[in-house]
């Protein structure tokens, strides 16, 4: 059965149905519905679905799609339940259950035959976690209800009848502004968390803060200030406390309101910092309330405040480190501050370190948003880059303690590279991984990636990976051993079951030690094959050229900051308009060669024309069409013959024992270079071959020519 998704954007849910239809193994491809209905209709019809689902939609499916074609929409809604602001009205009303509905199209909207229907309790929580969560889980479980439903002959979908008892939903209209607006002097805190809580994500509640419109996001209860209600009363990391008529609530983040919708959503006291008042300024500074400033001890274990993002916990010998960075953006500071708290409980007596990150997102690498308001964007991207880099150095060389990721929320780019660079990676059942940069503008990115990656799936998978840029669930990303252990898919259920395997490596103190020891052995062998220093400088090269280069990368965040709507679907998603997939990576492949000193045999000759064959390689693997490839394959192969022939004079001239062997060696790999060229020029060559021919190199070296290093210096000193 081919599916096809349509969605409005290729996240959250519709990544979610994609990576659970393409692991079950059907056929699915993404037409993306960005308001040009003949584009759309062209991409149904060169797909040819038998079915059409809709994870996330914004936007009408035109009728002349879902006359022809079985086509079903998710809507985040209990059965009756119809409008575009569903899960915002439920939330701010503060229901107690609510649900998912799938759906047939029809002409009125979302009023079509109902396939599938499930509930759950309301939790009170923001609605992209809600969603993210409970709407997920329950949307999936409609899905496989309605795939198995298309299989048996007797099934018809149930018409929408309000006059059933189990339809208590109704027809709701877009929830506007008027609707969320907070009247501080009136509305409990209870009231205006779920306000703020019913537009999280999108589009946040307007308010008026020292006489500027800003939108409020990321609320939490404070329970012991208090002030007068609508004041800002406190700062505690970098969110304002304000005072409501029986309490007061933290407000983590803040959009400005600018025309063109062009405003950034920050962290609040970021956000104000031209406008909170300064401190002894006239009579208001003289005799006016001086605001609080909190500061947050994180060497404490414990969550000190509702808006503190960096915290740990110790259960005996283990500590656990929660770093809930709203929607998984992590800036230079935060990085900075995550380090310095890491560092610390590295100083402690604990033997295991797991690293929790947020229960909705655990990381998605650097913050596109502090950095788009940044004075010089580029410098802020290179810090930002740097600070992440040095906070996963600081993972990979801790060898006296067990470190571990678990992950109850999806990781992106760098945060997905985050994770596994502690020893073990759990996940819960549900998460997913996007292991991958270059949807931001051909971003290569860093991390040091381009060793952990290869080291968990092989380096055929890693190029895989970020050359595809698919999304990875937990159970694919088990099964080619990215994460270590699929856990329970209910947060809870997850969270105990953490908490279980980190006592199971704890209750065995000598399997524990054995554990200990060999990853130090694998981080010294690793070191010695190819220092990290060398991994981090390659990718830095990359990204330097990626921030000061050209503007891609510069154009990409600005888009995906300000919200931009794409103007087609991706070729990577949309399988169906793919004419050609190409053979060879693109620029910013994963694959490339340095030089080591432990290549170095002592000749100054030998080993200069060593190291510019590991420069001629680089420049292959770069080639991005034929006829750079021909050119580099080319001098490849003149410089490898000439070295060659230098190399086997001498050897003959000093009489080498093994100089027959070492020339074999050497005409077999011509011979491959011939062949690789043979290949070019028929299409039909692959990275894993140059890689070969590289390792095949590189042993040479090591084995080979070491030999005959060895043979000449005991000559030399018996000479002399």
């Amino acid at each position: 059965m081919r599916i096809l998704l349509i969605s409005t954007a290729f996240s959250g849910l519709t990544q979610r149905y994609y990576s659970e239809l393409a692991d079950a193994g059907y056929p699915v491809s993404v037409e993306l519905h960005l308001g040009d209905e003949a584009k759309l209709l062209e991409g149904v019809e060169l797909f040819k679905p038998d079915l059409i689902l809709c994870p996330y939609l914004t936007r009408r499916i035109p009728k002349a799609i879902y006359q022809y074609y079985k086509c079903l929409i998710v809507h985040p809604g209990i059965k009756g339940d119809r409008g575009p602001s569903s899960l915002d009205w439920a939330i701010q009303a503060g229901l107690k259950e609510w649900g998912v509905t799938l759906l047939q199209a029809d002409d009125e909207m979302d009023a079509g035959a109902i396939w599938a229907c499930k509930t759950f309790p309301l939790r009170a929580a923001t609605k992209s976690s809600l969603f993210n969560r409970e709407v997920t889980i329950a949307a999936v479980e409609c899905l496989w209800e309605a795939l198995s439903y298309l299989e048996a002959a007797d099934f018809k979908p149930e018409p929408l009848d309000y006059t059933r008892p189990d339809v208590k939903g109704q027809l709701r209209p877009q929830m506007k502004q008027a609707d969320r607006v907070i009247d501080w002097k009136k509305h409990s805190t209870e009231q205006i968390l779920r306000r703020i809580r019913a537009a999280d994500g999108m589009p946040g509640v307007l308010d008026q803060i020292y006489g500027q419109a800003f939108y409020l996001f990321n609320a939490h209860r404070e329970d012991h200030l208090r002030g007068k209600p609508g004041e800002i009363i406190a700062i505690a990391n970098q969110a304002i406390c304000r005072a409501t008529c029986d309490g007061a609530l933290w407000i983590g983040h803040l959009k400005a309101k600018l025309p063109g919708g062009n405003g950034i959503k920050l962290p609040a006291a970021l956000a104000l910092q031209d406008l909170l008042p300064k401190p002894g300024n006239g009579l208001k500074g003289l005799f006016g309330k001086a605001l609080k400033f909190i500061d947050i001890d994180y060497s404490k274990p414990g969550r000190q405040l509702p808006c503190q993002e960096v915290w740990y916990q110790l259960d005996g010998e283990a500590a656990y480190i929660h770093f809930a960075f709203h929607n998984g953006g992590m800036s230079t500071a935060q990085c900075r501050l995550l380090l310095s708290v890491y560092r610390h409980v590295a100083t402690l007596d604990v033997k295991v370190i797991v690293l929790m990150g947020g229960e909705d997102c655990w990381s998605n690498g650097i913050h596109l948003n502090h950095i788009e308001a940044a004075a010089n964007p580029a410098d802020e991207s290179w810090q930002n880059i740097n600070a992440i880099d040095d906070l996963i150095y600081q993972i990979i060389t801790t060898l006296d303690k067990l470190t571990i990721a678990a992950l109850s929320g999806g990781g992106g780019a760098g945060g997905a590279i985050l994770a596994i660079a502690p020893d073990k990676v759990l996940a819960r059942d549900g998460v997913i991984f996007n292991p991958h940069y270059k949807n931001m503008g051909e971003l290569y990115g860093s991390e040091y990636w381009t060793y952990l990656l290869p080291k968990r799936v092989g380096l055929s998978m890693a190029t895989q990976l970020t050359e595809e840029r698919l999304p990875i669930s937990a159970k694919k990303a088990w099964r080619m051993g990215l994460v270590d252990k699929v856990l329970d898919r209910q947060h809870t259920i997850f969270a105990a079951q953490v908490k279980q395997t980190v006592k199971s490596y704890l209750a065995d103190p000598g399997a524990l030690k054995v554990l200990l020891d060999e990853k130090a052995e694998r981080r010294c062998a690793d070191e010695a094959a190819k220092p990290l220093a060398v991994y981090r400088k390659f990718e830095l090269t990359q990204m330097y050229a990626n921030f000061y280069g050209n503007d891609l990368y510069h154009q990409a965040r600005q888009s995906f900051v300000f919200k931009k709507c794409q103007t087609k679907t991706p070729d990577n998603i949309a399988k169906h308009r793919v004419v050609e997939l190409l053979k060879a990576p693109q620029p910013g492949s994963l694959l490339h060669f340095a030089w080591q000193e432990s290549y170095a045999l002592g000749d100054e000759k030998i080993d200069d024309q060593h190291k510019d064959f590991f420069v001629l390689a680089e420049r292959l693997l770069a080639a991005v069409n034929k006829h750079e490839m021909n050119d580099a394959l080319f001098d490849l192969y003149q410089h490898v013959k000439v070295h060659f022939g230098e190399e086997e004079a001498f050897m003959n001239q000093v009489g080498f024992h093994h100089y027959k062997s070492h020339v074999k060696e050497h005409n077999l790999m011509l011979e491959k270079l011939l062949e690789m060229d043979k290949k070019i020029q028929q299409d039909d060559w692959s990275t894993e071959e140059v890689m070969g021919f590289i390792d095949k190199w590189t042993q040479h070296i090591l084995k080979s020519d070491m030999a005959f290093n060895q043979h000449w210096q005991e000559m030399f000193k018996f000479c002399v």
